[in-house]
């Protein structure tokens, strides 16, 4: 036993060895972190075998570069690259338990937009066996500290060095092969993450992802004028007709987009602890005077809300990775809604209850044409009035009021609530409704902050109906993307009344309320197919804004011969015929896998994962070009984002300007008496 135990001692005393027990411990914790940690989806034996040795062939390359060195300094680099790999483990441990998705160069570069709050959330995700992966580098610490093994000072020639780097390089290659002929085109075709890192791992991804990102650099660069022109080809050939009985019917409107932070379908009509959880929302959903989609689903990407937003202003999708607002939103040329709508006489606001710099709005909107954007420094913040990622909705919307009363009529006015968000922390005093009892901490306190954004909302509205602001406005409500992510399939299958869920059912749970509201509008519940992508073409025509050649990827949802088929960001999609999840086929009507196209139906799925694949790249090469800046459609003023200061006491002053130039305010209205006392509210915090 000593004999064995001095020879193992012996063999790790040299480099070599003690760079194989490196790479082993790398090894066998970065798979146990895959099958673990990350839902990766490796189905048959080559997924499942290329899942296991995915880690080696970039591991070693990294590892080599310690072989270079001589004596303590090699082992300090060993230990150095194991800790910098281990941390991008652990990284993305963290971030894909929330998002579903990896880390990407985008996300990083832009983390200040993304930082506010963040450690509240990422202590609530964390569990104490994420640290795991450091233990080997404490193993292989506490080995050189104790003289386990002895520091080998013989130098290796270059030349081995040099092999062990080809060697290295010569194993990617063989796993990219591999993986190439398990998915084809892995590299060019995939919109979703995981392949990459099921098939080549997650450092392979890392750099994949940094040479993706410094090419998206220079195509902007390289980009021209004639570049727009199959743009607008794809457009011209996919553009669906105005709904003649909707087209204009709120012409000259007021409008309200209520983006109802992290707010899914299934909450509409959701009973739990013996009452409804959203009895205000449930109400407009049904009203005869609300459009209600049922088959509205998010489109979002790693960029989650901001993507959100950019396809409800621009009708423009996110990008595969990283967030369009925080990498293009500054420098773009934009055809968004709200220079779209100041060009047609409206005032244009946003209000958010946190830092402007949170996904670079301050920035985007300018490029989107935003007159006002009213974030946290035009609000009187208390200690006791924020949450997780800013106000609390009862008091945001109570504050807000203060400054939509100010705006010139008519206008365009989104309001981000917050409360719903992530890690679902509301205090007992503002708790109505008990926590579900699936038991994963995730999910539990989902319908407690979905009642508490109810609530506000009905306090909202009633305040709308008192001012008189209601019976002149369209108002617009949406969830930007799901609250519970598809990572929780055993309490959404408990929260679903089911045994389990499929991935059919999983895609199914990705929908996301939208509804317009106005009296007279004639609504009813719509079964049409969409996205967010469609939101902005849907209003215009609802406004009679004549929006026939602007760049816009989405399509009026009232339209009658619009496609329906609804692209997702990661290349899968939906329509009223097949539900496409990775290689998996569905019927969209049954729910039931397809496991064999007719001839027929492969006819109709090529054509929609064509117009799904089209419209994805094309959207994409229209951000990373910038192409908008190419085009200017009729009728439209390019945004000149100098035109726009969001610093508190400039802006006051220009909407006080506006508001005795136009008179059209509701407080002009109301003969200069401020309508903020007609906004009722319960927040404990008030009181």
């Amino acid at each position: 036993m000593r004999s064995t135990l001095k020879y193992v001692q012996d063999k790790l005393s040299s480099r070599w060895g003690f760079l194989l027990l490196t790479l082993v411990l790398f090894w066998a914790k970065t798979v146990v972190a895959y099958e673990t940690k990350f839902t990766l989806g490796a189905t048959g034996s080559m997924q499942q075998f290329l899942l296991y040795i995915n880690p080696i062939p970039t591991a070693l390359l990294l590892f080599g570069i310690a072989i270079y060195f001589k004596g303590k300094k090699s082992y300090w680099i060993l230990l150095i690259v194991d800790f910098i790999q281990t941390s991008w483990l652990f990284a993305n441990m963290i971030y894909y338990r929330e998002f579903s998705d990896f880390l990407s160069l985008g996300i990083i570069k832009n983390s200040g937009s993304v930082a506010n709050n963040l450690d509240k959330g990422i202590a609530g995700i964390l569990r104490p066996t994420d640290f795991f992966v450091y233990i080997d580098i404490i193993i292989l610490i506490l080995i050189l500290v104790f003289k386990l093994v002895k520091i080998d000072y013989n130098p290796i020639k270059k030349r081995y060095a040099f092999i062990l780097t080809i060697a290295s390089v010569l194993l990617a290659l063989g796993n990219l092969g591999l993986a190439e002929k398990d998915r084809s085109q892995l590299l060019t075709r995939t919109f979703d993450n995981n392949y990459i890192v099921k098939y080549l791992g997650l450092n392979f991804y890392a750099g994949y992802n940094v040479y993706q990102t410094q090419k998206e650099s220079a195509t902007r660069k390289n980009a021209t004028a004639k570049d727009m022109d199959k743009v607008l080809k794809y457009l011209d050939e996919n553009r669906a007709n105005s709904n003649i009985k909707y087209y204009g019917k709120a012409k000259g409107k007021n409008v309200f987009v209520i983006h109802l932070e992290s707010f899914q379908q299934f909450m509409i009509d959701y009973k739990w602890d013996g009452q409804q959880v959203t009895p205000n929302i449930n109400k407009y959903y049904h009203d005869q005077n609300t459009l209600s989609f049922d088959n509205f689903f998010n489109q979002v990407g790693q960029g989650k809300t901001s993507d959100a937003e950019m396809m409800l202003e621009a009708s423009l999708y996110g990008l595969p990775s990283g967030s369009a607002m925080t990498t293009y939103g500054t420098q773009n040329t934009f055809q968004a809604a709200p220079a779209i709508l100041d060009q047609k006489g409206y005032s244009t606001a946003a209000f958010h209850g946190d830092v402007g710099s949170f996904w670079n709005r301050n920035n985007t909107y300018k490029s989107f044409g935003y007159q006002y954007f009213f974030s946290e420094p035009y609000y009187d913040v208390k200690a006791n009035y924020k949450v997780g990622y800013g106000m609390k909705d009862k008091i945001f919307l109570k504050q807000s009021v203060k400054y939509i009363e100010q705006l010139p009529q008519p206008f365009y006015a989104k309001l981000i609530t917050l409360t719903n968000h992530y890690p679902y922390d509301l205090d007992s005093a503002n708790t109505s409704i008990k926590k579900t009892d699936t038991d994963d901490s995730t999910v539990d306190g989902y319908v407690q902050t979905s009642k508490y954004l109810d609530q506000s909302f009905g306090e909202f509205v009633s305040y709308l109906k008192k001012s008189g602001l209601y019976k002149d406005s369209m108002i617009v409500m949406y969830g930007d993307h799901y609250g519970i992510s598809n990572n929780h399939p055993k309490a959404i299958a408990q929260l679903l009344g089911k045994d389990k869920v499929t991935s059919y059912d999983l895609t199914m749970f990705q929908k996301v309320p939208f509804m317009i509201h106005m009296n007279g509008l004639k609504g009813g519940i719509n079964h049409t197919y969409g996205g967010e992508i469609d939101v902005l073409p849907t209003l215009l025509d609802l406004l009679g804004v004549k929006n026939t050649d602007t760049v816009q990827f989405g399509n009026d949802l009232l339209s009658k011969n619009r496609n329906q088929t609804v692209a997702f960001r990661n290349g899968d999609f939906v329509s009223p015929t097949f539900t496409k999840v990775g290689n998996t086929t569905y019927n969209t009507k049954t729910g039931k896998e397809i496991e064999k196209l007719t001839a027929a139906q492969q006819k109709v799925y090529n054509k929609e994962l064509k117009h799904v694949t089209t419209s994805l790249s094309l959207s994409d090469e229209v951000i990373t070009g910038d192409l908008l800046r190419f085009y200017t459609p009729s009728n439209f003023t390019k945004v000149n984002k100098s035109d726009y200061n969001y610093k508190k006491s400039d802006a006051l002053e220009t909407l006080k300007k506006a508001q005795e130039k136009e008179k059209t305010s509701l407080i002009e209205q109301h003969g200069g008496v401020s309508t903020e006392s007609l906004f009722k509210t319960d927040a404990p915090e008030l009181k």
